[in-house]
């Protein structure tokens, strides 16, 4: 430090940026050597009390062993007692049990902020970041490492949470303190290997796939409207969840969240997203006495594809029968739309068949598209927020040009990045230590 202080003395130019970073570069180097101070007699000798092993035999010392460890301040070494088991050999480290750096040649304080780089943009950059921002020199497959094995531990924490919900019988005994507590899941494709493809059919020209779906999940509450009447979304009141899994898996996954958040505290619940069929089974099966919506947006585009097959190439009729459903959409007259177009069915055997498909969907819906009625007791009537965390949870950092995942890697990092959006990565954080 004084070396340093004497250059800059000497330097006649003022050069602030220099200044800046040579002292830091310093007093990242003094508080490595403090640090490597404070770990000395950590894990060492008879400090560590009796030693077992996991089969319950007695552990023998075998003397220090020295480990580098790359910290937040820099480099540091410290000698731990490693520890034996004469019965199977196994052996362990206590003092890196202590510290939090088993298996691992990085400090807590070190993973965390390359969890969350990783989390954030691709690894690439969270390796350029973490050494401009805090002078961290990590390649970027260490970061790929450390994040991916962050989000595993996280998925891991999120099971054990699951498993729990379906152990007990959370609705007993609540008080609805919630108004109104939303449920809203969609999916999109990400992009992956061509291992993870193998036997998958697509829309590719061929039938071949390129991605598979991810499927996002999540949960908000309303408690005030607007003053025009319309709902307002409580500040901060997201959360996420995310994976690629099976539609019955992921219904598990949403459900323990929603429990998680709230669900047997609402007065109502509601349930949106669009009319694909797994959002549907889902809803019925974990959520039925929920209020079910389909998202005005989706349900508008039905109308407008009626629309093209009903009037073919007859653009004016398009627009004014488009026009004219959409605001019987909007006043909860379903089934004035649904008996004009059996009237206007073409003749044509193909659009005819395709006309009858949709009408069938506004008739099978018509009670999950009342939008009059939803507005009416202030309601959401959109998927957009779960249509927005498909693209900054999910498409942001995973669906990047050249990007191809692994299921592991992709379902670690979805895991991971849904503990961020949701704020729930502190929590995660303190609960390995707990």
């Amino acid at each position: 430090m004084r070396r340093i202080l004497e250059r800059v003395a000497a330097c006649r130019g003022v050069d602030l940026e220099a200044w800046e970073s040579a002292l830091r570069v310093a007093v990242l180097a003094a508080g490595a050597e403090v640090l490597a101070n404070l770990l000395q007699g950590i894990g060492v000798g008879k400090g560590c009390g009796e030693v077992r092993c996991s089969c319950g035999t007695r552990m023998e010392s075998q003397g220090r062993k020295t480990k580098l460890l790359l910290t937040i301040l820099g480099e540091v070494r410290y000698s731990r007692t490693l520890f034996q088991c004469p019965a199977c050999q196994g052996t362990r480290y206590p003092g890196d049990e202590e510290l939090d750096v088993v298996g691992t040649g990085r400090s807590p304080g070190l993973r965390r902020l390359m969890g969350r780089a990783g989390s954030k943009t691709t690894f690439k950059e969270g390796r350029d970041d973490l050494k401009i921002y805090a002078g961290i020199k990590v390649s970027a497959k260490d970061v790929e490492r450390v994040a991916e094995r962050m989000g595993a531990e996280i998925e891991a924490w999120s099971q054990r949470e699951q498993e729990e919900v379906f152990r007990q019988d959370p609705s007993v005994g609540r008080e609805k303190t919630i108004p109104v507590l939303y449920v809203s899941y969609d999916g999109t494709g990400i992009p992956m290997t061509s291992s993870e493809l193998v036997g998958r059919r697509g829309k590719q020209g061929d039938g071949s796939a390129r991605t598979r779906e991810a499927k996002l999940g999540c949960v908000f509450t309303q408690t005030t409207t607007d003053e025009k009447g319309f709902a307002v979304r409580d500040p901060d009141s997201t959360s996420f969840v995310a994976a690629i899994e099976s539609s019955d898996e992921f219904g598990r996954r949403i459900y323990a969240e929603a429990v998680r958040r709230g669900l047997y505290d609402a007065h109502r619940v509601v349930v949106v997203g669009d009319a694909a069929e797994w959002i549907r089974t889902i809803a019925e099966e974990h959520f039925p006495e929920a209020i079910q919506i389909i998202d005005l947006y989706h349900a508008r585009e039905h109308v407008s594809t009626l629309c093209k097959l009903l009037f073919g190439l007859n653009e004016k009729q398009i627009v004014q029968h488009r026009i004219r459903w959409w605001t019987y959409m909007d006043e909860d007259k379903i089934e004035r739309i649904i008996q004009q177009a059996r009237e206007k069915l073409p003749s044509a055997d193909g659009d005819r068949e395709m006309a009858q498909r949709e009408i069938t969907f506004l008739d099978k819906n018509k009670e999950r598209m009342r939008y009059k009625t939803f507005r009416s007791t202030g309601l959401f009537v959109g998927s957009g927020v779960a249509e927005a965390g498909c693209k900054t949870l999910i498409g942001h950092r995973l669906k990047q040009s050249g990007m191809e995942w692994s299921l592991r890697g992709a379902n670690a990092i979805l895991s991971l990045r849904s503990a961020v959006q949701s704020g729930r990565f502190e929590e995660y954080w303190e609960s390995r230590i707990s």
